[in-house]
Formats: structure tokens, C-alpha cells, sequence
């Protein structure tokens, strides 16, 4: 997620926290990152940082003292200052803490020369980011969007024939040839100022504006809006209003202007750049994936270059609140679930009596059952052989813990009916042979 003005902010907090304070030893790296290592060790150095788009850059300065010409310096220290180029990739941020307070995913460390220690770190949960030992700025982008005006909005107005202008502006805003700085929320926020549809080719929303100038003078850091009658009564002159370039120049300083308070990956604070965004994430708004897969969140129609079998998304950033409000939900949450569990009890005795009733009705059915079976018993007596079978299946039944006895009146019938069913069969059998001899 770190943007242009995510960065510049990395960089202001390293240089408020390491202003004044003297690093010393080797930049240590943990051994499941797979970046290169940084071959700097030094007795005494200084850190610096500077920003450029999406890339941060450390210098590492040794310091010298008058003891340095006397004695002889090693080999392995560094004399010579050294860049170190950072890319955040998803989740990547300084911090600087205490030795004993070391983050689990610091992957680079720099210590400092005083009792207790501390260290910066550079902390990415993810490893989606990089770091560039001896590294310069990546050539493949452009000028900053903040603080190279002037360049980047010639390097995009002398490229527009070119045919990565040909595909729709929400995916050229992305593209850091031209756009260094501009990331994913940036260029919803942006494209909602100006209403500009998404889905519509970049080269029809740039190809109206033309090099003027005043763009070879200093851009001033925000465009003038129209001025209100001031006491005097003179009015205010009305300035023109700000084209998709000027904003990819002043939305970002917004951002800037929030401070830690607008994007604070440490704390896990992000209240205050939430209130700020009007599109992207907010509900009511609009959203499909471009071509390249990634979420772009609108109002209105999408333009005619939408990708085929696009669907919305809604994948929605969860809004924090204040301290105070995120405790006072914990609590209501709590007492919701009190509440649940005193009703609870009174549920489960509904429960049992309606099990009790469901019970006694079975048992009314079963007894129901005995009785046509005894009437049954009854008729069938006179059938010794279908008596026997029946009688065999006398029991109990089991219903939900209670035990049910089948009652035959004719329990005596029966075992004489099976006693003259047993004689009667080797008599027939006789009788048979006999006859069949006879004849």
C-alpha cells in the first residue's frame, strides 16, 4: 500500500529520529530475507534519507575524527559513503526502537554507538520489499510527482503518442515511467475530483492540455481556489481550474500534510487517512479490476474500455475510529454477548419441554401400536405357523431413555400354538410317506 506520500514520510521520520545520533559496526541482515547484504561496517556513521517517488534512499556517512590519521583502519570499515535504495513493496516501513524491543520482521538493522542501544530498522511483514546496496534510482521511472512538477508534467505531455497512452487512464496512472508516485487509492481520489470515468483511453484525457509557460517556473504547492469578497469589498480573481496533471502534483501533498497522524504503519493507525479519502473504499462508491487485476473504485459510469466479464468488488477497508470509540464498541460488544448468554439457559428449558412433549407422544403411539398388535395376537392364534413368527419378535424399544414393554396377553397361546406347530410337521411328513407307499 505505501504510496509516494508514504514514503516521503519514511523518510522525514528517519531523519527526525536519527538526527544527531551516531551509528556504529555492521548493517546486520536477518538470514531469512533474500536482498542482498550491505557490505558497511564503520566505527562511526551518520544516516540520511531522501525520497523520490516510491523509492527512499540512505546514505550512510562514516565520520571522521583526528584519531583517524594516527591509527590504522581495517580493511573491512568502510571510508567511503555508501547509498542504500529502499522499494516498500506491500508492507514495508522504518522503525526505530529499542535492542530489546527489536521487531520480529526488522530484515535490516542499523545500531547505534551508545549504552543502552537502539535501532533502525527496516520492518516488512510481507518481503515484498527490496533494498539496493551502492544503488542509485531505478532509470525506468520518472520524475516525482511532488517535487519534480515541472519535469513530470513535460515527461508525460511529450510521450502521449506513444502506445502505453493507447489503454485506459486508470492503468497509465499506475504506470511509474510516467506517474512516479501514484498508486492505487491516489488515482481513485484523483479520478473522482475531475469525474473522469475510469475505463477511458488515457491519450483523450491528456491530449487537452497543452505546455504553458509557467511551468518552467516554480509550481506553487497547492492551485488557488476562487477567493471570497474580502472586508475591503475587492473581489477575487478566479483562477482556472485544476487539470488531471496539477492534482497527481497536490493530492499527494495532502496526504503529506496528515503527517504521521494520515499513515501510521507502526501504530497500525490509519483513521485519519481514511476520513480524508471521498472514493476509494467508501461505501456508496463503485469498483472493478483493470486489466492488470488490480481495484480501481469510482462513481458512475466506467467508460467504454471495461475489461470483459468484469464484476464488482466488494472488497472493503475496514473503518478505524478513535481510541475511545474502538473501546466503547469492545464494550458493547461484551455486553451483547451477556445478554445472549443469560437468554441462553431459558432457551435450553423450552427445549427440554418440547423434548418432553415429543416424548410422550411417542409413547402414546407406541402404546396405541401394542394394542393393534394384541388384537392382532389375537386373531392370529388360530395360524400356528404365522403365530410362531410373530411371537418371536416380542421385545423392547428404547424412546429417548425411556424403556417400553410390549405386554401379549396371549403369551401362553402361543407357546402351546408353537409346541403343536413343532408335533404337527413330523406327523404330516409320516402321513405323506405312508400314503405314498400305499399307493
Amino acid at each position: 500500500m505505501p504510496e509516494g506520500p508514504e514514503l516521503h514520510l519514511a523518510s522525514l521520520y528517519v531523519n527526525k529520529m536519527c538526527e544527531g545520533l551516531v551509528f556504529t559496526g555492521a548493517v546486520e541482515k536477518s538470514e531469512v530475507n533474500k536482498n542482498p547484504e550491505v557490505p558497511f561496517c564503520c566505527d562511526a556513521y551518520c544516516i540520511k534519507a531522501q525520497s523520490r517517488g516510491k523509492e527512499v534512499r540512505l546514505t550512510l556517512t562514516p565520520i571522521k575524527t583526528d584519531d583517524d590519521g594516527k591509527r590504522k583502519v581495517s580493511k573491512h570499515h568502510s571510508q567511503q559513503p555508501m547509498d542504500v535504495v529502499f522499494r516498500f513493496g506491500m508492507s514495508g516501513f522504518f522503525r526505530f526502537t529499542s535492542v530489546d524491543d527489536l521487531p520480529k520482521h526488522a530484515h535490516l538493522r542499523f545500531y547505534t554507538n551508545e549504552n543502552p542501544r537502539r535501532v533502525l530498522s527496516f520492518e516488512d511483514t510481507r518481503r515484498f520489499g527490496s533494498w539496493h546496496p551502492n544503488g542509485t534510482w531505478q532509470k525506468d521511472r520518472g520524475p516525482c510527482v511532488m517535487f519534480e512538477y515541472e519535469s513530470f508534467r513535460e515527461n508525460v505531455l511529450s510521450h502521449l503518442s506513444e502506445r502505453a497512452f493507447d489503454k485506459p487512464i486508470c492503468e497509465v496512472l499506475l504506470n511509474q515511467k510516467y506517474f512516479n508516485g501514484i498508486g492505487n487509492y491516489l488515482r481513485s481520489e484523483i479520478m473522482f475530483r475531475l469525474q473522469i470515468p475510469p475505463f477511458v483511453k488515457a491519450r483523450t484525457v491528456l491530449e487537452g492540455l497543452v505546455l504553458e509557460d509557467e511551468d518552467k517556473k516554480k509550481v506553487k504547492k497547492e492551485i488557488a481556489v476562487v477567493e471570497s469578497t474580502d472586508k475591503t469589498g475587492k473581489k477575487g480573481v478566479k483562477v482556472e481550474t485544476p487539470d488531471l496533471l496539477s492534482l497527481c502534483h497536490t493530492v499527494p501533498l495532502e496526504v503529506v500534510k496528515l503527517g504521521d497522524n494520515g499513515y501510521a504503519p507502526a501504530k497500525g493507525k490509519y483513521s485519519a487517512l481514511q476520513a480524508w479519502m471521498q472514493c476509494y473504499s467508501v461505501e456508496g462508491m463503485n469498483s472493478l479490476g483493470d486489466h492488470n487485476g488490480r481495484t480501481v473504485w469510482f462513481k458512475g459510469d466506467p467508460g467504454p474500455m471495461v475489461p470483459k466479464g468484469a464484476k464488482s468488488r466488494k472488497i472493503m477497508w475496514k473503518r478505524q475510529t478513535d481510541d475511545h470509540d474502538y473501546t466503547d464498541s469492545k464494550k458493547a460488544k461484551k455486553t451483547r454477548t451477556e445478554s445472549t448468554a443469560k437468554e441462553k439457559p431459558a432457551k435450553k428449558k423450552d427445549n427440554i419441554k418440547v423434548k418432553k412433549e415429543t416424548a410422550n407422544s411417542k409413547i402414546q403411539n407406541a402404546s396405541k401400536r401394542q394394542t393393534k398388535g394384541t388384537k392382532r395376537a389375537t386373531v392370529d392364534n388360530k395360524k400356528p405357523k404365522t403365530q410362531g413368527k410373530k411371537s418371536s419378535k416380542a421385545g423392547t424399544n428404547r424412546i429417548k431413555g425411556q424403556r417400553v414393554e410390549k405386554v401379549i396377553k396371549t403369551k401362553r397361546n402361543s407357546v402351546t400354538c408353537r409346541k403343536s406347530a413343532t408335533k404337527a410337521k413330523p406327523q404330516g411328513k409320516s402321513s405323506g410317506t405312508r400314503r405314498g407307499r400305499s399307493k
